[in-house]
Order: C-alpha cells, then structure tokens, then sequence
C-alpha cells in the first residue's frame, strides 16, 4: 500500500506490537458530532500476530498521525482475513449516565464526563458561556456534551466541535479548524458532487418556547416568528420547554436567527486525500452549483477518507446554511 501508511496494533494483554500485512483499503471516517471516528481495514493472518478487542491502534500517514483508537470488533473469512473495526476514544460517549450541574461552560462538562469515564483530554477551549442550570437524566454523554455546546451556540453564536485528536479529546471553535488555502474544493479537484437546498430538516420560521409556572400552574409562551418565511414556505415551528431561569425572548431569537433559513448540503467525491479534512473542519470550496456559485469556507459534517493501491480519496459532506458564515 505504499512507504506512506503505517499502521499498527498493539496488544494491551501481552505488551506487543505488531505491524500486519494489511489486505486492500484503510477507510478512515469522523463526523462532527454524536459519531465516534472509525478506521476500518483487513489483514492478512500470519503466525505473529495476535490481538483482541480493546488492543489499540495506530494509523499514520505520511509520516503524520491520522488516527488513535481500539479494535472492537473482528471478523474472518475462510481464508483467515481478518476484517477489524476500531474507534477512537468517542466511542466511549455512547455510554449513559445522568448529570445535574449549575454554572458550567461547555468545556468543564467535556472535562468533568472525561475525568468520570478515565478519558484523556487534550486542548479544551474555554467556550465561556456558563450554561445556569442542567439536568440530564440517564442520557448518552455524547447528548449531554452536544447538549451543552447547542446551549453555548444560541447564547454565544459560536460553534464548537469536540473531536478525538490522535488520542487525545479536543474542543475547538470551528473558526480555528479552518484549513489554509493550500488545499481547495474546485471544478477541477471534484470528481463528482451532490447538492441540495431544504428546507425539510432543521429549518423553522416560527420559535415557540414554554415554561411551566410552578406558582400560578400555568404554561407561559414566547414565540418569536418570520411572517415572510411564513408566507413562503408555510409555518415550520419548533417548540422547546425552557429552564424558569432562561431569558425565553433572547433564546427564541437567537433560535430564529439560527434556524430560519434553507440548509444547503454538498457531498463531494473522489477528489485527493489531504488529513486535515476531518469532520469539524472547513475548507474553501469554488463551485458553480447551478443556483449559486460558491466561493468561500464550507463546514465539513462528514469525511470518509480511503487509501489503497497507493491512491488516497475522499468523500465529504459539507454543510453551511447560509453561505454567508460558517456558524
């Protein structure tokens, strides 16, 4: 598969290390958020090698690191292939576990999940936001963190993606993952592309949040609304219960602002790998789109990344809602 990829397992149990014959591709794969990154690949068995699950593995390409997880699963053929899955340390975030806390920004709850499940951390960037009160009951820690960082957008207008970085937790503002114009989306590097505009998923033009009045036993309601949107694309309202302690009318517009607009997706195909494209990431992206021609910083919701036969591609999603700013 060429002198650029390296990859290894190591055997928790008996302390080795092992470098397999690997059999067609390596997939990487990482998604923005509620996903754990994913290396998928086959070997060829030998009298050498011998892990299980939970052995961990280490993937790198050209001599930079791409991935750090755990094997957990194994399959094989009859010809003894073996087929392993790993993930990397967010895999662990699908585990549930009920939290009450006040006064948190987004990074201390990132923290304090990594501390209980005996997770390591890396860079964890001060969101600042200090989210009041919370209670999440028997949830998955990847809610409770997405949950926390969904609060910290609506107050702050600033999105944050927590990733695993080679082993490593790592939350960062989106607006310090940009990639550098050394590498560009274009008619030129694009294979093949899908867009489409919608207005079917995550796109409201009516606000409508409730709280629920201890005192007076009744429900009061703030709604905040786009009469034009209305008009055009009929009503699409989201209604969320609210916290006694929120400010329902800023959150509402902040809601609105966020949320009343088309989404525009595009998947790109086979175009070169560069790793720095993981999910979280932006990329500048020159396309003629049909309706729009796209010059500017697009987020990247999914990267599936494949090296065989000395080729390196990969698909990626990207998203943006306006194509006006990376929020």
């Amino acid at each position: 598969m060429g002198n650029k990829i390296e990859l290894y397992i190591y055997n928790n149990v008996n302390k080795k290390t092992y470098a397999p014959i690997i059999k067609d591709e390596i997939v990487w794969q990482t998604e923005r958020k509620g996903v754990a990154g994913k290396l998928t690949f086959t070997i060829v068995k030998d009298s050498q090698i011998d892990f299980n699950e939970g052995s961990s593995v280490i993937f790198k390409y050209d001599n930079q690191n791409v991935f750090f997880g755990y094997v957990f699963s194994k399959s094989r053929d009859k010809e003894h292939h073996i087929q392993v899955t790993a993930y990397d340390q967010l895999r662990y975030l699908k585990n549930k576990h009920t939290y009450t806390y006040e006064n948190k920004t987004a990074n201390e709850v990132v923290g304090m999940i990594a501390s209980d499940f005996l997770l390591k951390t890396g860079q964890l960037q001060n969101t600042s936001y200090k989210i009041p009160a919370k209670i999440e009951d028997n949830s998955t820690l990847f809610d409770i963190i997405q949950n926390a960082l969904n609060d910290t957008l609506l107050n702050t207008n600033k999105l944050y993606v927590l990733y695993d970085d080679f082993g490593s937790l790592t939350l960062k503002n989106i607006n310090e993952m940009l990639i550098d114009k050394s590498f560009i989306i274009s008619d030129i590097s694009a294979q093949n592309f899908d867009y489409k505009t919608s207005i079917d998923d995550k796109t409201y033009n009516r606000i409508q949040l409730y709280i629920d009045d201890k005192d007076t036993n009744k429900r009061q309601f703030t709604i905040e609304q786009d009469v034009s949107a209305i008009s055009k694309w009929g009503i699409l309202q989201l209604t969320e219960k609210l916290n006694t302690n929120e400010n329902a009318k800023a959150k509402a517009q902040a809601m609105l602002s966020l949320y009343n607009q088309p989404s525009r997706t595009l998947s790109v195909k086979d175009i070169f790998g560069d790793i720095r494209a993981r999910a979280g990431s932006s990329v500048y992206t020159q396309l003629n789109l049909g309706d729009i021609i796209l010059n500017g910083y697009m987020l990247i919701e999914k990267a599936k990344h494949e090296f065989s036969n000395n080729e390196y591609t990969m698909t990626l999603d990207l998203y943006r809602s306006d194509f006006g700013a990376t929020n």
